[in-house]
């Protein structure tokens, strides 16, 4: 155990490099795993629909109830005939949700709380929401959601290339699926606040992703001039480059986000915290992986799949192969930097330039 918690920390430090691209088959693995788990979820137990979605009524005592969480919770559910959730307030008072009732069957109910709960009606106010209503509010969450995809594949196709385009959609889809996935498995109520956090992680999970592609768009330049690197070593360098710098966005982003989640929710009892901090946490951590695991690797598949760099690939490992046969070593170092390439082309020019000034620099000649 101490010798991989010695090994994390100089992976974290940038001492060493891990191989990400050549292990890409594994992360590949792990993630079809999980997503196949999410979907598995979502299709036996689906999302608990929050009312805004679903349409119903919510009832707020504006006065402290003589009676527990617990039975007001019966009340409601024999008053009702629905499922319900009770919350007590801060001062005590409580709020009742109770889905898909309408306005006469909502009367019925507030007359029977106000007896269940010793609580004068007119003390109890009550807010009916109506199921068309949330869905135009579905429908335009989702409809946000694809304009937000097609914006996104378009900046980054003009920004960086389209093979880059298409990696970071297929990690947003695989980043949405699994928080949608997690939601269904713990049964957490989707709200607005939940689809403000997803569209908040996908932004988060992107500005990972792109932090990694502006490494790699860089360190591609004059790929195919040099006989030392492929592509896949290429984006490996990458994201081993960027490694400390995203896992330290993404547990400073996550702490507060915890807290809200564990502390907030699951301690002090505020359940309506977890609508947006759950979606937020699994988002945040599933935005990390699926940009160092998942995006990159994927690109370097799209680009190892085009004839120059097929073409490349072969050269290099030819003349590894090659030097290997005479003992020498090869030219790939892993302790190499990406900025390290040289244009074999510009070398020989420089060098025939200094045998014409008798091997003297300029700086030698003053």
């Amino acid at each position: 155990m101490s010798r991989l918690g010695n090994l994390g920390a100089r992976l974290y430090r940038g001492e060493v490099g891990y191989d990400f691209i050549g292990n890409r088959k594994i992360w590949y693995g792990v993630s079809i795993l999980i997503t196949i788990t999410a979907i598995v979820g979502l299709a036996v137990s689906g999302l608990n629909m929050g009312i805004e979605f679903k349409g119903g009524a919510v009832f707020t005592t504006d006065e402290k109830p003589k009676v527990s969480v617990s039975q007001a919770h019966e009340s409601a559910v024999e008053a009702s005939g629905h499922e319900a959730i009770v919350q007590e307030l801060g001062n005590g008072n409580m709020r009742i949700q109770i889905t898909e009732v309408g306005t006469e069957k909502a009367n019925q109910i507030k007359t029977q709380l106000s007896e269940d709960l010793g609580v004068p009606e007119a003390k109890i106010n009550a807010d009916l929401v109506g199921p068309s209503w949330g869905e135009q509010i579905a429908n335009k969450a989702w409809t946000g959601l694809g304009v937000f995809m097609i914006l996104v594949v378009v900046y980054l196709a003009i920004a960086f290339e389209w093979r880059m385009a298409i990696a970071a959609l297929i990690a947003l889809i695989h980043d949405i699926t699994i928080t949608v996935g997690v939601y269904a498995l713990v049964g957490f109520e989707v709200t607005p606040g939940t689809v403000i956090g997803l569209l908040t992680i996908l932004g988060y999970s992107l500005y990972d992703t792109v932090v990694v592609f502006d490494s790699l768009k860089e360190g591609q330049k004059g790929i195919t001039k040099q006989t030392r690197w492929t592509y896949s070593e290429v984006a490996n360098r990458s994201i081993n480059s960027t490694l400390v710098r995203s896992i330290n966005t993404t547990v400073v982003a996550l702490l507060p986000v915890a807290g809200l989640l564990f502390i907030g929710g699951g301690v002090l009892g505020a359940g309506m915290l977890n609508d947006i901090s759950l979606s937020l946490f699994v988002g945040l951590a599933a935005g990390a992986y699926s940009s160092i695991f998942i995006a990159t690797p994927l690109v370097a598949d799209f680009k190892e799949r085009e004839p120059q760099m097929k073409a490349l690939k072969k050269r290099i490992l030819a003349k590894r192969a090659a030097a290997a046969a005479k003992g020498e070593s090869a030219d790939y170092d892993g302790d190499e930097r990406p900025d390290d390439y040289v244009d074999e082309a510009e070398t020989a020019g420089a060098v025939a330039s200094q045998r014409r000034g008798h091997g003297r620099t300029p700086e030698n000649r003053r």
